[in-house]
């Protein structure tokens, strides 16, 4: 009887025996850590997008990871009221928070961002759903009045 009460303790300890043994965590290359897709190894910080009348909004394309967490900066220069649109690109990405003039905001969805004067709104994300999206300036029609987004 003790025997098999021994071999029943034993057989229940060996997962945690296991996990006791694992240090992976401590090597930058075992993964994302405790904190998954929100970990700091997970981050980047993509280039600011600019509101300016006339003027384009991004310098180029931008090309996100399916996983991978950003944080985007957009700043409007007041010299127009302008908005940014794009509800599929903020369908396709899972918005931790946007933070305006230091106020942190966590919403449920986003369709679209306005600055009526200037300031800056910055937005933490992670890419969820591959394709191609855009953010553009509301009833423009020229390419630099928009970026190109696409998730891999």
């Amino acid at each position: 009887m003790k025997k098999a009460l021994f071999a029943a303790v034993a057989l229940a300890a060996m997962p945690f025996a296991a996990l006791a043994d694992d240090d992976d965590d401590a090597r930058p290359e075992a993964g994302m850590g405790l904190a998954g897709v929100l970990s700091k190894s997970n981050r980047e910080t993509l280039p600011e997008l600019t509101l300016s009348a006339g003027q384009p909004i991004a310098k180029g394309p931008l090309t996100l990871k399916s996983g991978k967490y950003y944080t985007l900066k957009i700043e409007a220069d007041g010299s127009q009221e302008l908005a940014l649109e794009g509800a599929g690109f903020f369908r396709a990405i899972w918005v931790n928070e946007i933070v305006i003039e230091g106020i942190e905001i966590r919403p449920l969805g986003v369709d679209s961002i306005e600055f009526d004067e200037a300031g800056e709104a910055e937005i933490s994300f992670v890419a969820i759903k591959p394709g191609s999206y855009h953010l553009k300036i509301p009833g423009s029609t020229g390419d630099t009045q928009q970026v190109a987004i696409t998730i891999e």
